[in-house]
């Protein structure tokens, strides 16, 4: 039997570069080589693909059978490259054109949550028009998170306590991009949830992040490995279920396919519990939490790398059915 091969792109003009190398570098070493052979595709950070690009052509592409892009943030993540697959027809891991741009653009995402009913921290959206502290701190509480609102792992994002440093974290989440998140600070938990499927999706048991610093920031997450888990995440049986059970239910909100990890924040005093955001290519370092969840729950990385080829073939498939013209 001929082996699938795998086109895994990774690299790319975000400014999660770097871990995208690394998480293609866990996936290749994932794919069983008796099924699969990897055909490594990078991309640099000027945007140039190596050794080739895929052409927008379909038929054009004839050796890559299903491409599993690890390209986190910008032109990756964002609906872009997932763009270019659905025209040159690959079928590809994770979400569609649609799913993959609402879910990059947290104003976007956090409307489509609430239009479905599903608890997201208040939040006000700002440019570099309407970016002014005094004006915010008129309609918000200090202290408050600042955000760009198309990047990921907390690239840009700083924890503002007083009006300096509102106006300093405007600042730097407007290196990144033009629109920025301005939100309620919580104190509590930080919780994350692994969720995988189609149109019929599961979620894995929750873990808890207990990070070194204030927050969760990129130097924890990446660079002081200081930050603490609890998988199983702290919480009582019910609030392990809610959790669950928004996961799916934010999946299904922004009609993601494929795999998704969707962070969650648990306040402290009130137990409410709020979605902060859904990643839709999310990290598969050797520290990533989304394949250690999986692994918790009896699907180590080989077999979730299987189960993510194998959706990305289903949907493909169930495309393919559709009619384009008259």
């Amino acid at each position: 039997m001929s082996k699938v091969r795998v086109a895994v792109l990774y690299g790319g003009r975000s400014g999660e570069h770097e871990i995208s190398v690394r998480s293609a570098k866990s996936v290749i070493e994932a794919l069983d080589p008796v099924r699969y052979e990897a055909v490594p595709l990078f991309i640099d950070k000027q945007g140039k693909w190596e050794p080739r690009a895929i052409s927008p052509e379909p038929g054009s592409n004839p050796g890559i059978d299903v491409v599993f892009p690890v390209l986190h943030g910008t032109f990756g993540e964002d609906g872009t490259l997932q763009g270019l697959l659905e025209m040159a027809g690959l079928p590809y891991v994770g979400a569609g054109v649609f799913a993959s741009a609402a879910s990059m653009d947290k104003d976007h995402f956090k409307r489509l949550c609430m239009a479905r009913g599903l608890p997201v921290v208040e939040y006000i959206t700002v440019s570099r028009a309407t970016a002014d502290a005094d004006a915010i701190m008129a309609t918000m509480d200090l202290p408050v998170f600042v955000k760009p609102a198309n990047l990921g792992s907390s690239v840009g994002i700083s924890k503002a306590k007083d009006h300096w440093g509102l106006s300093v974290a405007v600042a730097e989440a407007l290196r990144y991009d033009h629109k920025v998140i301005v939100e309620r600070a919580i104190t509590g938990q930080e919780v994350e949830c692994a969720v995988l499927g189609n149109e019929s999706a599961e979620a894995s048991t929750p873990c808890e992040i207990l990070p070194s610093r204030e927050f969760y920031d990129y130097e924890d997450k990446y660079l002081l490995d200081a930050a603490r888990i609890e998988l199983p995440a702290r919480l009582s049986d019910e609030k392990t279920a809610e959790v669950r059970r928004l996961a799916v239910e934010c999946f299904k909100a922004v009609e993601c396919s494929g795999m998704a990890r969707v962070d969650f924040f648990v306040e402290s005093g009130t137990g409410a519990v709020y979605i902060n955001e859904i990643n839709t290519i999310p990290g598969f370092t050797s520290i990533s939490m989304y394949p250690k969840m999986w692994e918790h729950a009896g699907l180590p990385m080989s077999h979730l790398i299987d189960r993510l080829i194998e959706l990305a073939l289903e949907r493909h498939t169930a495309r393919q059915a559709l009619r384009f013209e008259r």
